[in-house]
């Protein structure tokens, strides 16, 4: 893919950022546990890699909250370095891995950027953005448990759709041409 495939894409997915909340937020409490932000973050990483996914991780989170107020502003800081984890984890690990199996490398992929990305989100919490009033039964809560129906969704929809763009040849990355 062109480097000018790259930013449009990124730039969809980062609009996606800002959609996809507004329209899961109909339902009371539905952004923490859906966690509609987290799809297109984790999908940019995936198609565009690191370096995109990285930004929209920054970006989505970033622009969504100026423009609709989702993520509220105290929630922000650390919802921009989870997903900024996301973004960079998917597609670093997407890159490296080869099992030969694609559907299996997007899972490792995905799987191991979630858990990354949620144990860097309780470290900056416990460390600098909560200091003092965060716990691990609250990370625990927060990140695991309340979550569960957002992280199935992202199990589901994720490889899904990325399978699906990349057998259509909608998008290409390098990796899998050689496959």
């Amino acid at each position: 893919m062109t480097k000018t495939k790259k930013l449009a894409l990124a730039a969809l997915f980062i609009a996606m950022c800002i959609v996809l909340p507004i329209a899961f937020h109909t339902i009371p409490n539905a952004g923490s546990i859906l966690l509609p932000m987290h799809i297109p973050v984790l999908m940019c990483g995936l198609i565009c890699g690191w370096p995109y996914g990285l930004v929209c991780g920054i970006f989505g989170p970033l622009l969504s909250s100026l423009f609709t107020g989702m993520p509220p502003f105290a929630i922000l800081p650390g919802m921009l370095c989870e997903l900024a984890i996301y973004g960079f984890i998917t597609g670093l690990i997407f890159n490296k891995i080869q099992t030969g199996k694609r559907i299996l490398d997007l899972y490792i992929s995905l799987v191991c950027a979630m858990l990354a990305g949620r144990v860097f989100y309780g470290i900056m919490n416990a460390l600098i953005f909560k200091a003092g009033s965060y716990s691990l039964t609250i990370w625990l809560a927060s990140a695991f448990i309340k979550s569960i129906p957002g992280i199935l969704i992202q199990l589901a929809l994720v490889p899904f759709f990325v399978n699906i763009l990349l057998n259509t040849g909608l998008v290409v990355r390098r990796l899998q041409e050689k496959r």
